[in-house]
């Protein structure tokens, strides 16, 4: 074996002076030695002490040598990569910084506004001077009433492709006197802004919360009015570039006495679920709130997720600021599974989205959020409750708040942040599994509304569908809506998108994007249950299956009011409370009342429905009924 060391032993049979000539340096002349049949040949060379033995070995030591220089030359290049990548780092941190703005000015909108408006103070920077100005400044704000001691910090936005324009709102709940303390910081250095408005009772429909009183459902917050919901969906309204056509579509759901639309936030699709929707001529599929360097393709759009489109949220606000008008909320939905483009999940660029739409949305009153749309498709449960609560406590309104999962086990139902469910269930009948889901919330002693937000779309049959024509046609799934609403839940719907986008006759869209036309008619069923929910005092009552024969289901607020549905016809046996009471037939088809006799407890049975279509019957005290 090759060796190396500091001296080599002095031969003990020829000891020789440490300062001897031949002690330092031997004899080079080689040796052989003949052992058995082997020849070896060996040359010894001691050199200043330092003996090197030349054999088939050292060729060995030679190769090992070779490769650890390698080795070492791959590790020294690997260790230059990172600490350039770091020097670069630094260069960029320690970069000379931008000079400051050379002026920063304030505005406010109003000095007396209505309460549930927004007053916005606006900031105008001249000449900006930040690299990205979503990122490299910041607009906040603290509002508060003068007579009151604590304030709601609001967060601000940029509004300007070049850092020229922030803008921080804020919605009052109250009225009175505020003051509010807005500033605007770059670079370490604040300029800040004083001012003071007056807020006024208007009246007007506020925050939509839940009933504090009767907890399975709706109040508005502002006037204390109940809220019936009836919702539909239009995921892609946003996809219509005519803002003429986003009007007429909620002016017409609005006439239907639809209050609610689902709506996308962020989305792109290139496929349609079998309908007859293709985009162009008006209508894109791609919605685009950050600045994309593909707007059009689906795949890769080339997101800057640190930049936002503002045009295109300004366009969203108009939408909102409209819907508003007409009392109409406006569920948000932050994104949805069929999209395979988002920020990544829990990232700072996901964050800043959530954050930039508090900021820009939250002080409308008209919205509900949704995390996702099919959420546990692209997102996990402890994603949705984490986002959930950083969602509830950035914004300062705390909006009503749900997630969208395909699998109903991901309600994050006793959370904080958690306003209301948000369940997708096709599957028919679907009034005993509402009173399930009731009977689940019940047990988290925390009590919301529970809604079904997508039972099937009209006329859509997608080959995974539990079901087959024509159990999603209008008429169905108007039957479907009082299943769920005798269960004491509510639903939104999605009407059929069979009348075309981009084909003929290319007059719908319905829930892919919110159009439709006259022949699309199952909105007009639904409203007539919200029209005779809405005569009553229906939050006062709660699911009695209990007190009536198993052909029907049964709404009460015992001895005060009974509703009895019969999806069949035929007649009903109900069990009342002392009293007599005032009965009448309700035809949910065309909306009609028909009188009939006062009916007597502690057991009454109706008369004969007059077909085997679904019918309604509708009892209330006469005592109450006369006092009213």
């Amino acid at each position: 074996m090759t060796t190396f060391s500091g001296r080599m032993p002095l031969n003990p049979r020829k000891r020789r002076s440490a300062g001897s000539p031949k002690s330092r340096v031997q004899s080079r002349k080689p040796r052989y030695r003949v052992q058995g049949h082997k020849l070896q040949s060996r040359m010894e060379r001691t050199t200043y002490g330092i003996s090197i033995v030349n054999s088939a070995e050292s060729r060995s030591l030679a190769w090992r040598i070779l490769g650890l220089g390698v080795v070492v030359l791959l590790v020294l290049g690997i260790a230059w990569s990172f600490a350039g990548q770091r020097l670069i780092a630094s260069l960029r941190h320690h970069r000379p910084r931008p000079a400051p703005p050379a002026d920063v000015t304030f505005s406010q909108s109003s000095g007396e506004i209505v309460c549930y408006e927004f007053v916005e103070v606006t900031i105008s920077v001249g000449k900006p001077t930040a690299e990205n100005p979503f990122t490299d400044a910041t607009a906040s704000g603290h509002f508060g009433r003068i007579d009151q001691g604590s304030d709601i910090a609001a967060e601000g936005f940029c509004d300007s492709a070049d850092g020229s324009v922030y803008r921080v709102r804020f919605m009052p709940s109250t009225p009175g006197a505020y003051k509010c303390v807005v500033a605007f910081r770059q670079d370490g250095r604040d300029w800040v802004y004083r001012g003071r408005f007056q807020a006024v009772d208007g009246r007007r429909r506020g925050v939509l919360r839940v009933d504090p009183q009767h907890p399975w459902h709706f109040a508005w917050e502002g006037t204390g009015e109940h809220y019936y919901l009836n919702g539909t969906t239009a995921f892609l309204l946003m996809g219509w570039e005519d803002e003429k056509v986003i009007r007429d579509c909620i002016d017409r759901l609005h006439r239907l006495d639809v209050n609610r639309i689902r709506i996308l936030l962020d989305g792109r699709t290139d496929h349609f679920w079998t309908e007859p929707v293709k985009p162009g001529n008006g209508f894109s599929a791609n919605l685009i709130p950050w600045v994309a360097r593909r707007p059009d393709d689906v795949e890769r759009p080339g997101f800057d997720y640190t930049r936002f489109n503002r045009s295109y949220w300004q366009k969203f606000e108009r939408m909102l600021r409209y819907a508003r008008e007409k009392d109409m909320i406006i569920s948000v939905i932050f994104g949805w599974n069929d999209t395979k483009v988002h920020p990544a999940a829990g990232s700072e660029d996901e964050h800043r989205y959530f954050s930039y739409a508090v900021a820009r949305i939250a002080p409308f009153s008209n919205v509900t959020w949704d995390l996702g749309d099919d959420i546990n498709d692209f997102r996990s449960d402890s994603w949705t409750h984490e986002a959930g609560t950083m969602l509830y406590q950035a914004d300062p309104y705390r909006h009503l708040a749900t997630s969208h999962p395909t699998d109903n086990r991901y309600q994050d139902r006793a959370s904080l942040w958690f306003g209301m469910t948000s369940f997708q269930r096709w599957d028919r009948p679907l009034h005993r599994w509402m009173l399930d889901q009731r009977r689940q919330q019940e047990g988290t002693d925390r009590i919301i509304p529970q809604v079904n937000e997508e039972y099937g779309y009209e006329d859509h049959y997608p080959t995974w569908a539990p079901y087959t024509a024509p159990a999603a046609s209008a008429d169905e799934d108007r039957r479907a809506a009082w299943e769920i609403a005798m269960a004491g839940c509510y639903q939104t719907t999605g009407e059929t998108a069979k009348r075309a986008t981009g084909v003929p006759p290319d007059t719908g869209g319905g829930w892919v994007n919110g159009r439709g036309d006259e022949t699309m008619t199952m909105l007009q069923g639904y409203a007539k249950m919200v029209h005779f929910f809405k005569s009553i005092e229906w939050w006062t009552t709660n699911p009695h299956d209990e007190l009536v024969n198993s052909a029907a289901f049964c709404l009460a607020d015992p001895g005060k009011l009974y509703v009895l549905y019969l999806p069949h016809g035929g007649a009903a046996t109900v069990t009342l409370g002392p009293g007599r009471y005032e009965a009448k037939w309700f035809n949910p088809r065309t909306g009609d009342y028909a009188v009939l006799s006062a009916a007597d407890g502690p057991e009454w049975t109706s008369p004969v429905a007059a077909d085997h279509e679904d019918w309604v019957l509708l009892l209330g005290r006469i005592e109450l009924a006369h006092e009213g």
